[in-house]
């Protein structure tokens, strides 16, 4: 059966050999099948945003390899790994170019991986796609297509960045702390869509979060990271029927250590 992600025994170390030598990434294992999301939680260096960064190619990995949909990508570097892949970052300003339209945005996302052609403008076929796209945001934004986007709030912002992440089907789709930068009642509509997106289009998705709420509401299977690998990997009912608390439990268990400074950040 071929998983859509395998991560096997994936290293990284950055700054190897000075001073602030640090190990991200220890023997990472990681299998996803078709359709799993997938949600990360776990302390301050744990290795959840190294990992989607080893996933998106950002760097070099130093051993392991990193499989999707079956084709080995280890290898690939960043801009050939896109063609896979569809990211949502922490910070709203990321993944969308600022002094660019709604629509000028979407088509950029939408016509990814395909050839460029000289003939550049959005097409009134494309138009009418993208408000009928962005009216399931129930933001208002299909009246707003040739609004600027660095107008937009954060959570705007990260609407419009989800659909745009989810345009082309990625086989993969990484939210890194998508919601992290937005008031509590942003987040919640955006962490709603997501879960929309993802169940409409049968997308395969990690999510990092820090809010172990979160990380236990959204997705069929958790994972809980400590030292730059998988310390605990539970799915369906027993997923469903997590406290924070098992949580908290599990990892002291795992780790032999309890939160201290890092139980603020998975409040």
């Amino acid at each position: 059966m071929a998983y859509a992600l395998e991560i096997k025994e994936v290293h990284k170390t950055f700054n190897s050999g000075t001073i602030n030598e640090k190990i991200a990434l220890y023997g990472l294992n990681l299998n996803l099948e078709e359709g799993d999301f997938v949600t990360i939680i776990g302390g301050n260096g744990a290795g959840k945003s190294t990992m989607l960064n080893a996933i998106a190619g950002v760097w070099p990995i130093d051993k392991g390899s990193i499989i999707i949909g079956g084709q080995d990508v280890t290898s690939l570097p960043e801009h050939k790994r896109a063609k896979f892949l569809g990211r949502v970052f922490q910070d709203p300003m990321t993944g969308t170019a600022a002094t660019m339209s709604i629509e000028e945005n979407m088509a950029l996302a939408a016509r990814r991986g395909k050839r460029r052609t000289l003939k550049w403008g959005v097409t009134k076929a494309e138009r009418e796609q993208f408000k009928e796209q962005l009216k399931t945001l129930d933001l208002g934004l299909e009246d707003r297509l040739t609004s600027k986007v660095g107008l937009l709030s954060g959570g705007q912002r990260q609407a419009v960045t989800l659909l745009m992440a989810s345009l082309q089907k990625p086989q993969l789709l990484l939210l890194d702390e998508h919601t992290a930068a937005l008031d509590p009642k942003t987040a919640a509509k955006v962490l709603a869509l997501s879960d929309k997106i993802i169940a409409e289009h049968q997308l395969t998705a990690l999510m990092v979060t820090h809010n172990m709420k979160d990380a236990i509401a959204h997705g069929n299977r958790l994972i809980m990271m400590h030292e730059g690998r998988v310390i605990y990997d539970v799915r369906g009912e027993e997923k469903k029927q997590l406290k924070v608390s098992d949580l908290l439990a599990k990892f002291e268990e795992v780790s032999g250590s309890e939160f201290a400074n890092d139980r603020m950040m998975l409040s």
